[in-house]
């Protein structure tokens, strides 16, 4: 992704984690990070349904978002009503009645390169005025 679709990502604090435990990876995950959306949300298990193990999704806090198992089940979703919003856009990808969406993903290196990079400038700036 591009700086200014990583900037994008991050507008309107609704960013969080998606780690995804692929099939036969013994416990080894890949974590993405995209606005959590139930629409994304219900996308990303629907994209991902018979490729993982298990997605676990959380804020930027690390508060449990949901939870989804091998076949795109929801498996615990604390917040109830994002729960029947999640199932009301996933229930037609399950069905075969829409593809999953494309929406905007970025992995997890991406946005911490990017993180990293507004730090260094920082500092710069800051030994600049010394």
């Amino acid at each position: 992704m591009t700086t200014d679709e990583l900037y994008e990502l991050m507008e309107d604090g609704n960013l969080g984690y998606a780690c995804v435990y692929k099939l036969g990876e013994q416990g080894m995950h890949t974590d993405y990070m995209f606005k959590m959306t139930a629409e994304n949300i219900a996308n990303f298990i629907g994209k991902n349904a018979y490729a993982a193990d298990k997605i676990i999704m959380t804020d930027m806090c690390d508060s449990l978002v949901c939870e989804s198992i091998y076949g795109g089940f929801i498996m615990n979703c604390p917040d109830q009503n994002l729960c029947q919003e999640i199932i009301s856009h996933l229930v037609p990808i399950q069905m075969g009645e829409a593809e999953p969406k494309e929406f905007p993903v970025a992995s997890k290196e991406e946005m911490q390169a990017l993180w990293d990079a507004e730090e260094a400038s920082v500092m710069q700036a800051e030994f600049r005025m010394l």
